[in-house]
């Protein structure tokens, strides 16, 4: 095994160790009946609800993945396209950024309702949900990324008589591109956080849909299961994006790792 590779199994060791050691002491403190089981159940009874409903809180998590990969997916398209609208066009940019500012500072439980009214009650208005809320962070990354540029480099592909069009795509979007993954790490949780909240307004599948009919049967067991569940998808989704960046960005990656505060 390699050394960069033994390095990472050694910088694992800290967090597994927390993880482990709030596992032991939760369980403990719950056995020992400092705090009741139907308030705090222990981990131990989490776990055999996880392994005794594993089947459906797969078809839950797929159901709630597929809104939130879908959600993710069409706000980075979109995201992407609004930044580069902004940079190009200050008419965009006066009128775009108060009206994303605006939706973005609105509480997405109240407009949740919105869209099953407009959509249904199918995948649909949680892909949507999911994309308004992961948008806003592709667009402001992005930005930052474009307009982050050297003059020099944009002086450059002036005197060459490059069009707009040449000069956002080959200039300055392969710039940006270290702020659009930067972006894509709070989008893919912030679009998870979407899919629930739709799930929590009016769904038959999903680990929102999970969670509250555990709620609804005072099921606290299920309840944590659930949310072990998602976490945990969550931090699988989170990694994913971490894996794309360094598959398409591998400099930036290896800057990363050789700067001094590392």
């Amino acid at each position: 095994m390699s050394r960069s590779a033994w390095s990472k199994l050694l910088g694992l060791r800290r967090p597994i160790g927390m993880l482990l050691a709030i596992l032991v002491m939760w369980e403990l403190i719950v056995q020992s009946g400092m705090v009741p089981p139907f308030l705090l159940p222990p981990p131990s009874e989490v776990a055999m609800a996880i392994a005794q409903d594993s089947k459906q809180l797969m078809v839950h998590t797929g159901y709630t993945l597929q809104a939130t990969l879908i959600g993710f997916a069409l706000a980075v398209v979109l995201g992407v396209i609004l930044a580069m609208a902004i940079v190009q066009f200050k008419l965009v940019e006066d009128t775009l950024y108060p009206l994303l500012v605006s939706l973005n500072s609105v509480p997405k439980v109240a407009i949740a309702p919105l869209f099953i009214v407009w959509m249904g009650t199918g995948v649909e208005p949680k892909i949507a949900i999911a994309a308004m809320i992961a948008i806003f962070a592709i667009v402001i990354d992005t930005v930052h990324g474009l307009r982050s540029v050297h003059p020099d480099m944009l002086d450059l592909g002036r005197s060459v008589r490059g069009s707009r069009m040449n000069m956002i795509w080959r200039i300055r979007f392969p710039h940006a591109l270290p702020s659009l993954f930067a972006g894509m790490k709070v989008a893919i949780s912030l679009a998870l956080i979407g899919a629930i909240v739709g799930e929590f307004v009016a769904a038959k599948r999903g680990l929102g849909y999970a969670i509250l009919v555990a709620q609804g049967q005072f099921d606290v067991v299920r309840m944590f299961a659930a949310l072990v569940v998602l976490s945990t998808a969550g931090l699988a989704l989170f990694y994913l994006v971490v894996l794309a960046e360094r598959v398409f960005l591998p400099w930036q990656v290896a800057q990363r790792r050789n700067s001094p505060d590392h």
